[in-house]
C-alpha cells in the first residue's frame, strides 16, 4: 500500500493558512533533502483524496482565472497512454464507443495492488510529459502563476516541484459518505478505495495550505477566497526573474550590454 498504517497526528492546521513543511514518514515516499525551489513561475499543487473535493476547488481556481493543468485531463489526451493500457488490460475495459470504462478500471485496480502500480507505470511517463507541455505552453502565454491538480501529487515526488502545496482534506465520516452517494458503491467497497491511497491525514500534515471541505460550499469557498489571496501574491524576485518576462528582459538587457562593451572596444 501506498497508505501509511499509522500516520501520526500532527495536529490540526488552520484552515487556508500556510504551514510549514515536515518530513514523510518512513513509508511514505521521501523526497531528496534539498528540494529545487528555483521555479520558472509560481507553480501551486494542487491535490487531496479520493471524494476529498479536490476538484472542486480545481473548479474554484478557474472560475477566478488561474490556469489549471488537470493530470486527469493530461491522462485522457492523445492515445499513448489509452494503447498502453488497453494493452496491459484487455478490451474488457473499454466502453462500446472505444473509451476506457474508468469504473471498471477502477475496480479492478483498487482490488489489486500489483494492477494498480502497473496503471500507475504504464501512466506517469505518458502523464509527466503532458503536464509538462501544458505548463510550457502556459509559460510561453506569459503565465505566473498556474495551479498542477494532481492527484498522485506526493507519490510521484511532483510537490518537489510546487510551491505552495494546497491539500483539500475531508474528515474519513465524510469522505466515506460523499464516495459511497458519488459512485453508488457500499461502505466495504468504499474504504478499500480510499485506503490504497496514500493517507489523508498524512497529505494534510505535509501540505503548505489546508482547505478543509467537511463542511458547505460556502464554507469551502470562503477558504478558497483567502488562499487565493495567498498564492495570487506578488512573486518573489527568483520567481519573476525565471518568468517570461523576467527571462526576456534578461536576454534585452545581456544584448544591451555586448552591443555597449563592443562599441567602446571600437
Amino acid at each position: 500500500r501506498l497508505r501509511d498504517p499509522a500516520p501520526a497526528r500532527r495536529g490540526r492546521q488552520t484552515r487556508g493558512v500556510a504551514a510549514p513543511r515536515r518530513g514523510p514518514p518512513a513509508s511514505a515516499p521521501r523526497a531528496d533533502a534539498t528540494r529545487p525551489r528555483d521555479l520558472k513561475m509560481r507553480l501551486v499543487g494542487l491535490t487531496g483524496g479520493i471524494a476529498s473535493g479536490k476538484s472542486t476547488v480545481s473548479g474554484l481556481f478557474k472560475s477566478a482565472g488561474v490556469p489549471v493543468v488537470d493530470a486527469d485531463v493530461v491522462a485522457r489526451k492523445g492515445t499513448g497512454g489509452w494503447k498502453k493500457i488497453v494493452k496491459a488490460f484487455g478490451n474488457g475495459i473499454l466502453l462500446e464507443n472505444g473509451e476506457i470504462d474508468r469504473a471498471q478500471l477502477g475496480q479492478i485496480v483498487f482490488s489489486d495492488p500489483e494492477k494498480r502500480k502497473l496503471l500507475n507505470r504504464l501512466l506517469a511517463p505518458h502523464i509527466s510529459c503532458g503536464i509538462f507541455w501544458e505548463i510550457l505552453k502556459l509559460w510561453v502565454k506569459g503565465c505566473l502563476v498556474i495551479v498542477v491538480d494532481i492527484p498522485l501529487l506526493f507519490e510521484t515526488k511532483m510537490d518537489r516541484w510546487t510551491d505552495p502545496v494546497v491539500v483539500v482534506w475531508v474528515d474519513p465520516k465524510t469522505q466515506i459518505e460523499r464516495l459511497m452517494s458519488r459512485d453508488g458503491c457500499g461502505q466495504e467497497q468504499a474504504q478499500s478505495r480510499i485506503d490504497a491511497q496514500l493517507a489523508l491525514d498524512w497529505k494534510k500534515s505535509e501540505a503548505d495550505i489546508v482547505i478543509d471541505n467537511s463542511g458547505s460550499l460556502d464554507d469551502t469557498k470562503e477558504q478558497f477566497q483567502e488562499v487565493l489571496k495567498q498564492v495570487s501574491a506578488p512573486l518573489t524576485w527568483k520567481e519573476r526573474m525565471m518568468s517570461r518576462d523576467g527571462l526576456l528582459s534578461i536576454v534585452v538587457c545581456t544584448a544591451a550590454g555586448v552591443l555597449l562593451a563592443q562599441k567602446n572596444l571600437l
